[in-house]
C-alpha cells in the first residue's frame, strides 16, 4: 500500500477522519459506539458528530424516516438529511475540526495506537507473510466489495479475538473459555446484553420453570450468579410481590433495566406482566401498565423499536396459538392493540421477529400444533399493514425455537428445528434485498441445533460478535458459542442512544458547502484509496471557514436546546398536572367506589324487607278468599233459613182456615196427634 501524504499535525485524510471516528467511538458494534460517543460529548456535539460520519462514511442520507414512534431516530434522520449534498471530505474535516474543538488532546492519546497500526499496514510485504510486531502475529486481510459499493475489510486468515485464548476465524462458531459456575442447564429462556455482560434469566430445566439470573462478562468469559432481592410491595398491591419462575419469556434491556414480558408460568395471570430488574439496586419489581394488557401467553415475540415494544403471536395458558399484535409504550407505560390490513401471519409461537430501519416489522418461521414455518412476513409499522414478500436465495427450512439478531441490515438466524431434528445451519438475511445465506453450519446434535436456545450480539475489539447459550435437542445445554461475523454492520445502524435536540435546522445552511475542493480520491485498481493532494492555502481558508461554521452550528444548536429544556420544562409540569388530576380521579373514584357498595347494602335490606312484605300480602290474600267463602256460605244459610220461615208460616195459615170451615159444614175438628 502507497504511503499517504501528511499533514504538519499528523496523519493526512481521510486516515485521520477515521484515527479521530475511533476515538470518538464510531466504527465498532452500534451498542458500544452509542455508549462511547454519549460518554464523551454532550447530547448537541454528539448529534452533530454522527451526522456529519454519516455523511463522510455513506455519502447523503437516503434512507426512510424512522417511525414516529422513535422521536429519538427521527431527530437523527432530520440531522443527517440537512447536511445535504455535503461532499465527504468536507464532512471528514468538520468532523475533525470539532472534536478538536472539544477535546484538543485527541490526538496526542491515540497517535501512538494509530501509528502501530499504520506502520503494520505500510511495511505489509507483498507475498502476504504475517508481519511480526512486538513478538504478534498480524494475519494477511483483504478487501471485498459490499453490495452497496462501499469498500469492507475481512480476514482472509486466523485472528486472535481479545480473551477467547484459542485461535478462531470469521463464520465460524467456536466455545471460548469460560470461567466460573455455569448456570443450569435450560432452554426458552430470556438472553440481554448490558455493556458487556450477558444476562441470562428463566428458563425450563426438566420441565420446572426457572427463576435465577446469572451474568456472563464477555471480555473475562467468566460466569456468576446475580443475588437479586424483591421489591416489598409494588405499585398495584402493599402485598409483597410474586416474581414466578417462568420459560418462553423475552428479556429487553430498557435504561437502567432489564424488562421480562410474559412468559409461562406454572400459575399462570390473565394478562401479561411486565417484570423489571433494576440493574443498579439489584431489586425485581412488577411495573403497573395502563389500557387493555393482552392475554398471558409464552413464546412470543417482543421487539424493541425506539421507545415501545412490540408483541406478537405467541401461544396463552390454554395451548391456544395467537397471532394479535400488541404494542406498549414504554415511555408512559400504556397498552395499545392494532388491526393492520392485508393477511397477517397465521397463528403460532417460538418464531423470530427484527425490525428493519426502524420501520419494518420481519416475522420468520416459527410453529403451530401440527408443522412448522419458514414463510417471512413485513408489517410496515407507519401504514399498519401486512405483507409476505418473495424470499430469494437459500431459504432457511421450516423450523421454530430459533434465535435472531440483526447487526446493522442483516439478520442472523440460529438454531430451531422441526420437532424431527434441529436446524443445523446459521443463516443470515439482508434485510433490505431479502436474500438468504447461509454463513456456516454444524454437525452432529450439538447445541447450535437446537430449540429454545439464546442469541445475542456483543463487542469484542470494536467488532460484533455472535453469543449463543443453552438450548434443547435431547438433552438440555449450558453451553456458550461465539461466532465472528464478517457481515459487516451497515453504517446507519450505528446511532446514538443519548437524547438529541429536536431540530438541527441551521445545520444545513451553516454547512452548505460554497466552494469545490482541490483534492481528490485517487482510487487504484483494487479500490483502495491511494493518495489524497491537498493543496495548502485551501487547506487554510478552509481550516477558517470550518472553524466558522462549527461556531455557528454550536450557537444555534445552544439556542435550540434552551428552546427545547423550556418545552421539556413545560412537558413536565404539564404531566405533573395530569398526575395530579389522575390521582384526584383516583381519589374520587375509591369514593364512588364506597358510594356504591353502602348503595348495594342499602338496596339489599330492601330487597329484604320487601320479600317479606310480599310474603305478608300473599297470607292476607290467601286470607281475604277465606272470609269471601264464608261470607257465600253465610248468605246460603240466611236464605234457607228465611225459606224455612216462610214455609212454617204458611203450614199455619192453612191450618187456621180448614178448622173454621169445618165447623160450619159439620165436620169434627181434628187432634193435633192427627194433624
Amino acid at each position: 500500500m502507497a504511503t499517504m501524504a501528511r499533514t504538519n499535525t499528523g496523519l493526512a485524510y481521510p486516515d485521520r477522519f477515521y484515527a479521530a471516528a475511533s476515538y470518538a467511538g464510531f466504527g465498532g458494534s452500534p451498542n458500544s459506539a452509542n455508549k462511547d460517543v454519549a460518554s464523551k460529548f454532550s447530547n448537541e456535539v454528539a448529534l452533530i458528530l454522527y451526522a456529519l460520519y454519516q455523511q463522510a462514511t455513506v455519502g447523503p442520507c437516503n434512507v426512510p424516516k424512522p417511525s414516529p414512534w422513535s422521536p429519538v431516530e427521527q431527530r437523527k434522520w432530520k440531522s443527517w438529511q440537512q447536511l445535504g449534498n455535503m461532499v465527504s471530505a468536507e464532512a471528514m474535516r468538520l468532523f475533525v475540526k470539532i472534536l478538536e474543538e472539544e477535546d484538543p488532546g485527541w490526538y496526542s492519546r491515540t497517535s501512538n495506537s494509530v501509528e502501530s497500526v499504520r506502520d503494520v499496514q505500510m511495511n505489509h510485504n507483498s507475498n502476504g507473510e504475517p508481519i511480526i510486531e512486538n513478538g504478534n502475529s498480524f494475519a494477511e486481510t483483504k478487501t471485498i466489495s459490499a453490495e452497496n459499493g462501499s469498500l469492507m475489510e475481512a480476514q482472509d486468515k486466523d485472528i486472535v479475538l481479545e480473551g477467547l485464548g484459542p485461535v478462531v476465524v470469521y463464520d465460524q462458531w467456536v466455545s471460548p473459555p469460560i470461567k466460573g459456575q455455569r448456570p443450569k442447564a435450560r432452554y426458552e429462556h430470556g438472553a440481554a446484553v448490558v455493556q458487556d455482560k450477558m444476562y441470562i434469566y428463566g428458563g425450563n430445566h426438566n420441565g420446572r420453570y426457572l427463576s435465577d439470573l446469572n451474568v456472563l462478562d464477555l471480555r473475562s468469559w467468566t460466569w456468576s450468579k446475580v443475588e437479586a432481592s424483591i421489591e416489598s410491595k409494588s405499585e398495584e398491591s402493599p402485598s409483597p410481590v410474586n416474581i414466578a419462575p417462568c420459560a418462553g419469556h423475552s428479556l429487553i434491556p430498557w435504561e437502567n433495566k432489564l424488562l421480562s414480558i410474559a412468559g409461562h408460568t406454572k400459575d399462570p395471570s390473565e394478562t401479561i406482566q411486565i417484570k423489571a430488574f433494576d440493574l443498579q439496586t439489584g431489586t425485581w419489581s412488577i411495573l403497573k401498565t395502563y389500557g387493555k394488557a393482552p392475554v398471558s401467553r409464552g413464546g412470543q415475540s417482543v421487539t424493541l423499536v425506539g421507545s415501545t415494544l412490540v408483541i406478537f403471536g405467541g401461544q396463552d395458558a390454554k395451548r391456544t396459538l395467537l397471532n394479535d399484535l400488541h404494542i406498549l409504550d414504554l415511555e408512559t407505560m400504556t397498552w395499545d392493540d392494532f388491526d393492520a390490513v392485508g393477511v397477517p401471519p397465521s397463528p403460532r409461537s417460538d418464531h423470530a421477529a427484527a425490525v428493519h430501519a426502524e420501520r419494518y416489522l420481519l416475522i420468520f418461521g416459527g410453529g403451530s400444533h401440527a408443522t412448522c414455518f419458514n414463510d417471512l412476513h413485513v408489517l410496515d409499522l407507519q401504514a399498519m399493514e401486512w405483507s409476505r414478500p418473495t424470499q430469494q436465495g437459500e431459504i432457511p427450512s421450516p423450523r421454530a425455537g430459533h434465535a435472531g439478531v440483526t447487526v446493522g441490515e442483516n439478520w442472523f438466524i440460529v438454531g430451531g428445528g422441526d420437532n424431527k431434528s434441529g436446524a443445523s445451519e446459521t443463516v443470515v438475511l439482508n434485510m433490505s434485498t431479502l436474500v438468504w445465506s447461509v454463513v456456516t453450519s454444524v454437525e452432529g446434535r450439538v447445541p447450535l441445533a437446537s430449540e429454545g436456545l439464546s442469541l445475542v450480539v456483543g463487542s469484542i475489539s470494536g467488532e460484533d460478535i455472535l453469543v449463543s447459550f443453552g438450548g434443547y435437542n435431547g438433552r438440555y445445554n449450558n453451553e456458550v458459542n461465539v461466532l465472528k461475523p464478517s457481515h459487516k454492520s451497515t453504517l446507519q445502524s450505528k446511532m446514538m442512544e443519548a437524547p438529541a435536540p429536536d431540530s438541527v435546522s441551521a445545520v444545513r445552511n451553516a454547512t452548505n458547502p460554497t466552494r469545490d475542493l482541490e483534492s481528490d480520491f485517487e482510487v487504484g485498481q483494487e479500490g483502495k484509496i491511494r493518495e489524497i493532494v491537498v493543496d495548502n492555502n485551501d487547506s487554510e481558508r478552509m481550516k477558517s471557514k470550518g472553524e466558522e461554521t462549527s461556531e455557528l452550528i454550536i450557537a444555534t444548536l445552544k439556542a435550540e436546546k434552551e428552546e427545547l429544556e423550556s418545552s421539556l420544562n413545560k412537558e413536565k409540569l404539564q404531566s405533573l398536572q395530569l398526575r395530579e388530576e389522575l390521582t384526584q380521579a383516583e381519589t374520587r373514584n375509591t369514593d364512588l367506589y364506597k358510594e356504591l357498595q353502602s348503595i348495594r347494602g342499602q338496596l339489599a335490606a330492601e330487597q329484604s324487607r320487601c320479600f317479606k312484605l310480599e310474603v305478608d300480602v300473599a297470607e292476607l290474600r290467601q286470607k281475604l278468599q277465606t272470609m269471601e267463602t264464608l261470607q257465600k256460605e253465610l248468605e246460603l244459610l240466611q236464605r234457607q233459613k228465611a225459606a224455612s220461615e216462610q214455609a212454617s208460616l204458611n203450614a199455619k195459615q192453612r191450618q187456621g182456615s180448614g178448622g173454621v170451615w169445618g165447623w160450619l159444614a159439620g165436620s169434627p175438628p181434628q187432634n193435633a196427634d192427627d194433624a
